[in-house]
Order: C-alpha cells, then structure tokens, then sequence
C-alpha cells in the first residue's frame, strides 16, 4: 500500500519542525519539507530533530531548497512528486520588521502562497491543504471578546494584513478550482528551538541572568498584555486530527456561515494569561525572582496591540483540545532551554 505523502512549507521553522517531528512520530507518512532557509529557518532545528529519529523514519523526511517567491516550475513539481496533503507553514512574521518593510511581507506571506495553491491545485491526490494563519488578522481583542473563525478582520500591521491576503487567496482558490482547503489560527506559539527575539526565549535568558525584562502594557502601566499560548506541539497535534478527520469534519460543519467553503479553526492554548504572569511563572521555573519593568508598547509602536483573543469552542466541540497544562509545557521548555543554551544566542538582542 502506497504510504501518504505529506509537504510542510517552511520545514526548518520553528512550529513547522514540531509538526514535522510529530507526523514522523504518529504516522508512517512521507514528509518533504520545503524550506528557502532564511531568517525564520534553521536547518540545525531539522538536525536535532533528526536526531531524535530511527533510521528507518529518517529516510522518510526529506528536504528541498526553494524559495516560494518564485513559481515551482515544472522541473521542481517533477522532484517533489505526488502529494496527499499541504501543509502551508512558511511566512515572515516579524510585526515590526513588516512595518518598516511591508513590500516584503507582500512578497513573502501573498505571492509566496499564490505559488503554493498553484502547485497544489495541480496534485491528483491532494485530499487536503492546509493554510496556517494567525490570530492578529482579527486585531485587537476588547475585554470579554473571543473571536469566532468568521469573525470581521481587522488587521492592524502589514504581517497581519498579510496574512489575511493569503487566508482570502486560499478561499478563493477553492470557490474557483474546488480545493479541498482548511484555514487555521494559531495564537502565540511556543515551545523548544524558538527564535532568541521571541517573548517566552527571552524571559528565559533575561530571568536566568537577572535582567530587567520588559513588560508589554496599557498606557497606565497598570495592567499587562493578553494572550492565550499554546506549544508548538499542541499546533502540530491540532493539525494531525484535521487532516485524519476531514472528510467528517467538512460533513459536520458544512451548513455552516451560509454554506461558506473553507473551512477555518482557531487553534486555542488552554487559558488566557497577562503577559506579567507569564513572565513571573517563568522566572519561578528557572529558580530566579523577576526582574521587570511595565512598557507602553502599545502607543510607543505602532501595530503591537495589548490583547488578542480566541474562541476554540469549534475545535472543542470537534473533539480536540490541548491535554497538558501551560504551568508543565513552559516547565519543560525552560527546562529544555536552560540545558539547550545554543538556542538562546542572538546578536541582535541588545540587553543580553
């Protein structure tokens, strides 16, 4: 029997390795991995992973090199081959990089993802493409908000606006040639490997060597930022139960939004937490006291909003929700990290 065939987009990345890592470990499915091993792609993520592996689940991941601003041309398409499911990871993500330079962003979030649905509307056996979007398409949450998956947009930064264009392309792409396509949400994703510049690596390092961290606030500094966290891992697992349940899925909620195709699901951590708790429970892992100062962010710079928020009833409702605490996944991230410390150097980090 032929084994499925799996093509992760920005393999080297931090959340898709974690999910490369756990289809290797679920299913006896074949992964290319599709990476153009900039910025946000680390090949030394892969290598570790790999580590983690058998020889015989080795030989199941591959890698390719290519940068998605550019069409997969006919030579390519013939290398990669056949594939059962897409999965679109790759973007750029940097919100202050995409304020300073938004064009980029257009390139890399909407040209980059108008290649990938062409390639992929052009596989025989695609039973599923999956687009992972991000919480901030919907902007700032109001105290008491949830944002449902077919909430109004409201973009508030060049990667976020990004980000929508490629949700709409991926819509779009199904109306005009009937892909089968899933949009999902993910908030603040964390877990080991992640960038050094990332909030949670950061506590990690400022905590362990006693330096001040800054605190994203409201303009009183009297209440910090919001955000529901969820591990990498977590995104992976929410992204396995998609693909094996889609075909009942699409049956369960198709009378949704007026008949409205493409599918979309918000990708939830377990609870909310101000940007302050967070912080402290980190340093308490790390066995130092915190050492903090509240910002402004939020009126400083342009594009950073003090909360964004989630409602991941529809995924709960599908039967999938995250099984481990967030007090045991940044436990055993900074854990990870503190034994791990060649992730946590980075140049560009001027405090450090």
């Amino acid at each position: 029997m032929t084994k499925k065939r799996v093509l992760i987009t920005g393999g080297a990345g931090f959340i898709a390795h974690h999910t490369i890592h756990h289809i290797i470990k679920n299913t006896d499915w074949e992964i290319v991995s599709i990476d153009r091993l900039d910025f946000s792609g680390n090949l030394n993520r892969l290598s570790d992973l790999m580590s983690d592996l058998k020889p015989s689940e080795k030989k199941r991941v591959k890698i390719v090199y290519h940068d998605l601003k550019a069409e997969i041309n006919s030579m390519l398409a013939a290398d990669l081959g056949e594939f059962n499911f897409v999965l679109h990871m790759a973007a750029s993500s940097h919100v202050d990089r995409s304020i300073s330079d938004p064009l980029s962003f257009v390139f890399d979030n909407v040209v980059a993802t108008c290649n990938i649905l062409n390639f992929s509307r052009t596989l025989k056996k695609l039973e599923l493409f999956v687009y992972f979007s991000t919480d901030e398409v919907f902007g700032p949450a109001p105290k008491s908000v949830n944002y449902k998956e077919r909430d109004r947009y409201n973009s508030t930064n060049p990667y976020s606006a990004t980000k929508a264009g490629g949700e709409e392309l991926a819509v779009a792409f199904e109306n005009t040639y009937n892909m089968p396509i899933f949009i999902t949400h993910t908030m603040n994703v964390f877990g080991e490997r992640q960038h050094p510049e990332k909030f949670i690596p950061k506590c990690i390092i400022f905590a362990r060597d006693g330096k001040k961290i800054d605190i994203h606030s409201n303009k009183k500094k009297t209440k910090a930022g919001m955000r529901h966290y969820i591990h990498a891992i977590d995104v992976a697992d929410a992204c396995l139960f998609l693909i094996n349940n889609n075909k009942a899925i699409k049956k369960k909620i198709k009378s949704d939004y007026g008949g409205a195709k493409c599918p979309k699901f918000n990708l939830v951590g377990p609870v909310e937490l101000d940007n302050l708790k967070l912080a402290k429970m980190i340093a308490k892992s790390v066995g130092k006291r915190l050492n903090y100062r509240m910002v402004d962010f939020h009126s400083s710079r342009p594009g950073h909003d003090l909360r964004y928020s989630l409602n991941g009833n529809l995924m709960k409702k599908l039967g999938w929700k995250p099984e481990v605490s967030i007090e045991k996944r940044l436990d055993q991230v900074v854990k990870w990290t503190l034994n791990n410390k060649r992730w946590l150097k980075n140049k560009n980090l001027k405090k450090l």
